[in-house]
């Protein structure tokens, strides 16, 4: 049976998911005004079959990392979605049920986010694997978004949610345990599926933090980078790390595993730098909004790389920080 053609598939999968300035998916380009006394913020991000998810993987899913993935590095700007382009390169065995399950995940997760697809293009991948990338657009009141490395020596580093959850979940899909409890591993493996966007954070980001990153490569390594080159450290008192049950059974059974959660990647919550007179209000905002955040750790003046503090007060050392593609 023969596969429907490029305009096809645009008007029958992707064209309902289009949101105003997109002419229905019919024009070359599309419109976006923001809103007025606003500062667009664009992020961009792709996932790789074989890299970022297992091509095995649902549809539905790899398209709710897709998004997911991009509207975290929104939510740490301190910005509200708008839209989004799609760019999907498919490999040659693609098929139409694939496609009609990746469309329907990526209208829940448009739709239950506020951010509607705004254009993109469809192309074969000539042999390689899929590739889906995505650019999404927000918005923040004018000169309000959040840096990177804006942070201040005394201030207190948070995190929200919990670490290490879909790290661990990855390491288990490779390496099952079957002494884990059946119930801990699905919730690990969950949160590597699909990632949680933190933007019901935003408000409280937006009145508080002074600095804020997503957290995608691993805790440890993307507060060096938050920190690098500022001339500040950071001390970390690993047992206020958050962590989830499941995260926490998982480590039990196997100390070593810490490791994995404080530098594993895909965690998507938010790390930021909070003066300590806002850090009360900061969290108590956060848990009223329903993504709880917890302090771990202290801004310090100094070039060295964070330390991780154990239990016992002593420093720890990670084989590697963070996940790097390179």
């Amino acid at each position: 049976m023969a596969r429907a053609g490029e305009e096809a598939l645009i008007a029958r999968y992707f064209a309902p998911l289009s949101g105003p300035g997109a002419e229905g998916l019919r024009d070359d380009a599309a419109s976006l005004t923001p809103t007025p006394g606003h500062d667009l913020v664009v992020t961009t991000d792709a996932v790789v079959a074989g890299v970022h998810y297992f091509p095995e993987d649902p549809p539905g899913s790899i398209a709710v990392k897709a998004l997911g993935v991009n509207l975290s590095d929104l939510a740490a700007k301190g910005a509200s979605p708008r839209g989004f382009l799609l760019t999907l390169a498919l490999p040659d065995d693609w098929t139409e049920a694939w496609l009609a399950a990746f469309a329907e995940g990526l209208g829940t997760a448009s739709r239950a986010h506020g951010c509607p697809l705004l254009g993109g293009d469809t192309v074969r991948s000539g042999g390689g694997p899929a590739l889906i990338g995505v650019t999404a657009f927000g918005e923040v009141p004018a000169g309000a978004m959040l840096r990177r490395q804006a942070a201040r020596a005394g201030d207190r580093l948070c995190v929200s949610g919990s670490i290490g959850d879909a790290a661990l979940g990855l390491a288990l899909r490779l390496a099952p345990d079957p002494a884990l409890d059946v119930s801990h591993r699905d919730a690990l493996l969950d949160r590597y599926l699909h990632p949680r966007p933190r933007l019901a954070l935003v408000p409280a980001l937006r009145r508080h933090a002074r600095a804020a990153m997503d957290v995608s490569d691993g805790l440890a390594g993307d507060l060096r980078k938050m920190l690098a080159g500022t001339g500040l450290t950071a001390r970390i008192d690993v047992p206020s790390v958050p962590l989830s049950p499941a995260a926490e059974a998982a480590i039990a059974g196997d100390p070593s595993r810490l490791a994995t959660a404080l530098t594993g990647g895909d965690d998507y919550e938010i790390l930021c730098a909070v003066s300590p007179d806002d850090l009360s209000a900061f969290l108590a905002e956060a848990r009223m909004a329903g993504v709880p955040a917890a302090a771990i750790g202290t801004v310090e003046a100094g070039d060295g790389a964070p330390l991780f503090l154990d239990t016992a007060g002593r420093a720890m050392d990670f084989a590697r920080t963070s996940f790097s593609h390179f």
